[in-house]
């Protein structure tokens, strides 16, 4: 299912720390100060403040505690002298949560890992600096950071309490040229939940001198970031059929649509307008219409995908768009149920249809309902639980000291021990997908039973392979619960 994005109206205010001395190199544009401060104009920023007084680390911690004292949206800090894509900015500025985010890089062939993070789950769980170390690192800390609005405060004692230690003395021989890093390592150890928003191909690198600048430099003209944005706007851990059979042509959909301007809630309405028509063409019945119908959904389900591809491609989000678009998954299914029934039943009087279709529909939507509110529940249930700051809500790991010091894995047992092995191997991951029998196979499900068999054979798939999936996907919420 595509993802249900929303986005904040206010942009985030952003600190560029610019008293490191590479903030004066230059480039084509002027200076790297320069260079930065045109890429933020294309972004969705409200204001850029630059730190440059040149009175030392405590100084420009104080700066942004100052403006996160004040503000009342987001706070990104980047430091000047830093040579990213735009797109690579965008991933922490335009994300549509206006969270809290760092910007990291899983790059293997990044060793040592300078400054190091260790993400899990998609989170920043460690950070580092040049003398905070970081066990099992499995990554690298990009230089862009955001405090979304509920962690401001947090990012304003952070920045205070490093602040004073550095004018105490007690951070050491630190420069200004580790705030950055610093603020990350105190907001994680704070217990602010970091997004880790990973650069992928792209490029987000600090400089020193002006020859690892121009390296710098030259190194983005080797990406085509247009690309690389298009492959973002596209799931990358979307279902099997999703994947195979949908998205590897609907990405050539994302810019035609972007140039005819067509937003993601009208993408949205021409998905449900199709699914309609498959439900008015299953309901005549016919081996005819029955085909038709199983095409018009294939295509309602392209553009379903294709909507939250545009609006990722266009970073046009929207509350209404969220919510549409969850709702608009339910009712194309629902919708077809029944038109797949009267095609079915043809009229006849009898109670239920032939061969009780209308109880086969009504079970089938009901299992659907039931398998929604098992996974919206839990769902619920680890946001609660995060807000708390429950253990509940962090992904499961877990790890046993060895006799050395050292740390090591321990395989889980039961339903998410084989989760966990699934998720390891690429034809165990691509089952479980196909397991739990997401949006895009039911959709694969229903049109080829319909074109092929008739509604019967239909609703008697859905309702044993929904059953199945239904009991998979309790048996790991039950022992997800059980293992905290």
């Amino acid at each position: 299912m595509p993802d249900s994005l929303t986005r904040e109206t206010t942009a985030a205010s952003v600190v560029v720390l610019a008293t490191t001395p590479a903030a004066t190199l230059s480039c084509a544009d002027g200076t790297l100060l320069d260079r930065i401060s045109d890429q933020l104009v294309t972004l969705p920023v409200r204001d850029v403040q630059v730190l440059s007084s040149g009175n030392g680390l405590s100084s420009d911690l104080r700066g942004v505690a100052k403006l996160a004292r004040v503000s009342t949206g987001p706070v990104a800090v980047l430091p000047a002298d830093l040579v990213a894509h735009t797109e690579a900015l965008a991933l922490v500025l335009e994300h549509p949560a206006r969270d809290s985010a760092a910007l990291v890089s899983h790059d293997p062939s990044a060793a040592p890992m300078r400054p190091p993070v260790r993400v899990e789950g998609g989170k920043v769980v460690a950070a580092g600096s040049s003398f905070h170390l970081v066990p099992e690192a499995n990554a690298t800390f990009r230089g862009v950071l955001q405090a979304g609005e509920a962690d401001l405060g947090c990012l304003a004692e952070v920045a205070e309490e490093l602040a004073e230690l550095a004018e105490t003395g007690r951070l050491g021989p630190v420069s200004p040229v580790e705030a950055i890093d610093l603020l990350l390592v105190g907001l994680v150890r704070y217990g602010v939940r970091m997004r880790a928003a990973a650069i992928g191909p792209l490029h987000s690198d600090r400089v020193t001198a002006q020859s690892s600048a121009d390296s710098a430099i030259e190194r983005l003209s080797e990406v085509d970031e247009s690309r690389v944005r298009l492959n973002f706007a596209v799931k990358d851990d979307d279902g099997f059929f999703s994947t195979h059979f949908v998205s590897v042509w609907s990405r050539y959909l994302i810019r035609p649509a972007a140039r005819l301007r067509l937003t993601p809630n009208a993408i949205t309405g021409i998905s449900i307008g199709l699914a309609v028509l498959a439900a008015v063409w299953f309901s005549a019945g016919t081996r005819e219409a029955q085909v038709a119908g199983a095409v018009l959904l294939y295509l309602s389900f392209v553009l379903d995908c294709l909507d939250g591809q545009v609006a990722r491609y266009t970073r046009t989000f929207s509350p209404l768009g969220s919510w549409v678009d969850a709702m608009a998954d339910r009712l194309k299914e629902y919708v077809v149920y029944v038109g797949l029934a009267i095609g079915y039943a043809a009229g006849l009087p009898w109670t239920g249809g032939p061969g009780g279709i209308w109880y086969l529909a009504a079970a089938a939507m009901i299992l659907q309902v039931v398998r929604h509110t098992i996974d919206f529940a839990f769902g619920g249930a680890v946001s609660d639980a995060a807000r708390i700051g429950s253990s509940f809500a962090r992904p499961a790991r877990s790890l046993l000291e060895s006799a050395d010091g050292g740390r090591y894995a321990v395989p889980k047992q039961g339903v998410l021990g084989l989760a966990q092995r699934m998720e390891r191997e690429s034809v165990l991951r691509w089952l479980k997908k196909i397991i739990v029998l997401p949006i895009g196979e039911r959709m694969a499900l229903i049109a080829i039973t319909a074109a092929v068999f008739n509604a019967r054979v239909t609703f008697l798939c859905l309702l044993l392979w929904g059953g199945v999936a239904a009991l998979y996907s309790l048996a790991g919420r039950i022992a997800r619960s059980m293992a905290k």
